[in-house]
């Protein structure tokens, strides 16, 4: 039977063979739209997000006008995310950190950007990792988190302490790239409710805890 770090570093190996343009399928042009998409994202689809964000950046594209956009207007266009008023209160807060503290652009620092209204270390990792190229941590989403049991990688719950022990099983250069091929899988072929094991290109090392 194989160690959970032979096992990690053949699934890591043959994703990277499975997905090797991976990406974040949130579309921005800057480390601050990805901020806002990241943010929008939560209990949302990014395909959702997706059809938001240009109105949102045509209306408001730096964070000092988003900082004074009226309550009220960010509600009615970032509506179709779900939880609005929670995600427009957050965004309008953290715009306004950004714009007064840091020129107007997301700090590349983790501890920064979670002291950030509505972010919290998912997202800042998703911002430093997609939008900097700085390796924080593996991000741990619900997609992660279930593959990363099904594949005998972690027996945590807990989003963060699974993180660590990813960090643990993987070199730190392969962090970014593992978590957004790991999204992606989860997304197309490891689904929830029906995962195609007979397609899925990590089958042979899968030992289908809890599938």
């Amino acid at each position: 039977m194989m160690e959970r770090n032979e096992r990690a570093a053949a699934v890591a190996e043959l994703l990277a063979g499975e997905y090797p343009d991976a990406r974040c399928e949130l579309d921005y042009r800057s480390p601050w739209e990805l901020l806002v998409a990241t943010m929008l994202s939560a209990q949302c689809t990014d395909v959702r997000v997706n059809r938001v964000t240009p109105d949102l950046f045509a209306r408001w594209p730096q964070a000092a006008a988003l900082a004074a956009a009226a309550q009220d207007d960010v509600e009615a266009v970032i509506r179709p995310t779900g939880m609005y008023r929670r995600k427009a209160a957050s965004l309008r807060a953290a715009a306004r950190i950004v714009a007064e503290e840091h020129g107007g652009a997301p700090p590349a620092d983790i501890d920064a950007l979670v002291a950030l209204p509505g972010v919290g270390r998912k997202t800042a990792k998703v911002v430093l990792g997609e939008g900097f190229g700085v390796a924080a941590g593996v991000t741990v989403d619900t997609h992660v988190r279930r593959l990363a049991r099904w594949l005998g990688l972690t027996d945590l719950e807990d989003a963060e302490k699974i993180a660590a022990e990813l960090e643990e099983l993987l070199p730190r250069d392969e962090w970014i790239s593992f978590s957004t091929r790991m999204i992606l899988h989860g997304r197309r072929v490891c689904s929830t409710r029906s995962p195609r094991c007979e397609d899925c290109v990590l089958e042979e090392v899968c030992p289908r805890i809890g599938v």
